[in-house]
């Protein structure tokens, strides 16, 4: 079930502690800033059920996909990021404490891309926003 989560605004102790960390910026944080949201989770609703567990936002997703593409990380390393990398929390608007999700969860979605044949929204999406 798709939980539709809107972009929020970077948490104040993130936004406090990346600026800190990267005083002339990185990748991550510059396209978060310039470009705020790439994806919207209305972009991938007919990829979800109706009902139920509820998903991870797949605006997040789909920014950890590119992230994964740009460093070539593997599903468990791409978590393995979110969870310890602040400019990837500053990206995709997580608390510091925010424990991150299961690798898995990377491969289910590239799944709903590939099975409801969106695989295009990414590149698409990213294309059109640059």
């Amino acid at each position: 079930m798709l939980r539709s989560e809107s972009l929020a605004p970077i948490p104040e102790e993130t936004a406090r502690v990346a600026r800190l960390a990267f005083p002339k910026g990185n990748l991550y944080l510059r396209l978060r800033d310039e470009l705020g949201v790439l994806y919207a989770d209305e972009e991938f609703a007919a990829l979800f059920p109706t009902r139920g567990q509820p998903a991870l936002p797949p605006w997040r997703l789909a920014l950890v996909t590119v992230v994964q593409f740009l460093e070539n990380l593997t599903d468990r390393q791409a978590a393995e990021q979110v969870r310890a990398r602040l400019d990837l929390k500053y990206l995709l608007g997580l608390d510091l404490t925010d424990p991150g999700f299961d690798f898995s969860v990377l491969s289910e979605f590239r799944a709903r891309l590939v099975t409801g044949h969106a695989e295009h929204l990414l590149l698409d999406t990213l294309l059109s926003r640059f």
